[in-house]
């Protein structure tokens, strides 16, 4: 077959036009890549040559009203790894567990973590001790995608005496990262468990950073300086708080290893925390990095319950120290005053029907008025200021006082106090035949029956009796103070409370023993039945000095029996705090 010389011709041109078109595409693409769109594939190739490791920022410091270090940072080591996938990452922690000591259920949290985020450094110990590090840097050439940083630690100097206003750090949960509060967190990081560091994560918490590591093809990390500038973590601004650090010593100090409850000391102007300890305490430097299995263990199965917040979310029958509420109760509704007697005198108890309710003095103590009641505690006296004020008063009283209420503590998990809202709330717990108003009545007169209290809402009622009837909330962290009044005396009446409750710590009260040499202490003893064994309940909430009262202080000790026991614990926190108060006062003076 001949071909024309014009069809060769005209395929040439067509060749041409054809392979100038694919090289115009070519070029057009070439040039897109390396200069449209260059930004986005140089991006992408850092991204493939260099790995983001974060920084951990260290925690906001927690200072006391002095500014004595409460929680702080200090140098710590935590061990990562880099990991192209979960199967990846379990073969290499198999293989290193014969360097380290590496659990199964240490291994597959870290998987865990790893799914959660895979981009970011899989976790393995948080807090590795410096012989730890010293193995893995022998083996380091073994594990190439091994991280070992250098982060801050959270540090408390104080320890257990600390424990149950400061709570403790953790690593953040599966179950924490679905919550909205912990929004924006990865796995890994670490947050606040309890107490202050949980209530004030946020401002705790500080903004992580991130270094930008080289790694080659396999994902291994290639030992020279990163080709992006690192971002520095930023720490969080400190935390000012209203604890006295001295007081807070010397309370743990009471409470010792024997002693099993809660103490409180509030400042009766501005509800400031001075001291919050729940006995027995646990060490929160242990929670640090991960708490071992050994010792979370030794902490549940501990029969006097160190985890658990005696002071903040105990609720207990508050006995005698509610008296008070009873004795206030009457007083605003002009039913009683101080100097009225009631018409049986007390010859041991009283009688309501077919039973005979007991006064703790078997003896009697005949015929008395309402403020020698308040200081010998008279049970008989105030079970039938009880019957005069009313179930449905009564019951009101308390309510308006606090009684069914959280004190507003600026800590988490604070238990809300049981009290009645209604006589409904009787009859919908025993029905309309399990119960009746006369011995209800009689029960919650003298701080009993269906009423338990926390130690800090009891701190916080007498917090309005040392300030004329305003009740100011509890505050750890200084802050605008907030008060509220829950109840109205006359001058007179609250001179004749305040004289009432001196009296309890005065010769012939309930609690002579625990009187201050020149000052004038004034509270209320308690000594609670509860429903399970053991003796009572021991209580004592009071104030000093009681005419221009500088702090509350409410102690309850389980089953710790009189409540002058009790009594005596709380003088010696009060004689303490005032006398410390008194020499810096002269030596600024001074």
């Amino acid at each position: 077959m001949i071909v024309h010389p014009n069809d060769i011709a005209r395929r040439a041109r067509y060749g041409s036009i054809g392979l100038g078109v694919i090289f115009a595409v070519l070029i057009g693409a070439f040039f897109r890549a390396q200069v449209i769109d260059h930004s986005r594939y140089s991006t992408q190739s850092q991204e493939n040559r260099l790995r983001a490791i974060p920084l951990p920022a260290p925690r906001g410091i927690v200072y006391d009203q002095k500014g004595a270090i409460i929680a702080e940072n200090l140098p710590g080591y935590a061990v990562s790894m880099l990991a192209p996938s979960a199967d990846s990452l379990m073969s290499v922690m198999r293989q290193l567990s014969s360097v380290i000591p590496l659990t199964q259920g240490q291994m597959d949290a870290v998987v865990r973590r790893y799914r959660r985020d895979p981009a970011r450094p899989a976790v393995i110990i948080a807090d590795a001790s410096f012989d730890v590090i010293s193995v893995l840097e022998e083996h380091r050439l073994n594990f190439p995608r091994l991280l070992i940083q250098s982060v801050p630690k959270r540090f408390y100097p104080d320890g257990p005496v600390v424990s149950s206003f400061v709570g403790y750090t953790g690593e953040i949960t599966d179950v924490d990262l679905n919550k909205p509060q912990y929004q924006g967190y990865k796995p890994g990081q670490i947050v606040g468990k309890a107490g202050l560091e949980m209530q004030y994560e946020k401002a705790l918490r500080g903004k992580e950073g991130v270094r930008y590591d080289e790694v080659d093809a396999r994902g291994r990390i290639v030992p020279q300086p990163a080709a992006r500038a690192d971002l520095m973590p930023e720490p969080s601004a400190p935390l000012y708080t209203n604890i006295d650090m001295d007081l807070q010593r010397y309370t743990a100090a009471i409470f010792g290893d024997s002693l099993q409850g809660g103490a409180v000391a509030l400042d009766p102007e501005t509800g400031g925390v001075l001291a919050l300890y729940s006995g027995p305490a646990y060490d929160p430097n242990r929670f640090t990095g991960g708490i071992s299995v050994d010792y979370w263990q030794q902490l549940l199965n501990d029969p006097h319950r160190p985890l658990y917040n005696k002071a903040i979310k105990g609720t207990y029958p508050p006995g005698s120290t509610f008296k008070l509420v009873t004795a206030v109760t009457g007083l605003q509704l002009g039913l009683v005053s101080l100097e009225d007697q009631m018409p049986e005198p007390c010859r041991g108890g009283y009688q309501l029907g077919n039973r005979y309710f007991k006064c703790w003095n078997h003896q009697g103590h005949g015929a008395i008025t309402l403020a020698r009641a308040i200081e010998v505690s008279c049970d008989t006296y105030f079970y039938q200021l009880g019957l005069k004020i009313g179930l449905s008063r009564l019951v009101a009283g308390g309510i308006s006082m606090g009684a069914g209420k959280h004190s507003g503590i600026d800590l988490p998990e604070e238990s809300k106090a049981i009290f009645p809202a209604n006589l409904a709330y009787f009859t919908k717990r025993y029905g309309p035949r399990g119960w009746t108003a006369g011995a209800t009545t009689l029960n919650l007169s003298i701080g009993q029956g269906e009423n338990s209290q926390t130690v800090i809402n009891m701190a916080k009622l007498y917090t309005a009796l040392a300030a004329g009837g305003m009740a100011a909330t509890p505050e750890v962290v200084r802050q605008a103070p907030h008060r509220e009044r829950i109840f109205t005396l006359t001058p007179d009446q609250m001179d004749g409370v305040i004289k009432a409750l001196a009296g309890v710590v005065a010769s012939g009260g309930t609690a002579a023993a625990s009187q201050i040499e020149g000052v004038m202490l004034a509270g209320k003893t308690g000594s609670a039945q509860h429903a399970g064994p053991g003796p009572d309940h021991a209580w004592f909430v009071g104030f000093a000095p009681a005419n221009a009262p500088k702090i509350v202080v409410a102690v309850m000790l389980e089953y710790g029996g009189h409540g002058a026991r009790a009594a005596r614990i709380a003088s010696s926190i009060i004689s303490h705090y005032l006398k410390v108060a008194t020499a810096t006062a002269v030596q600024t003076e001074g």
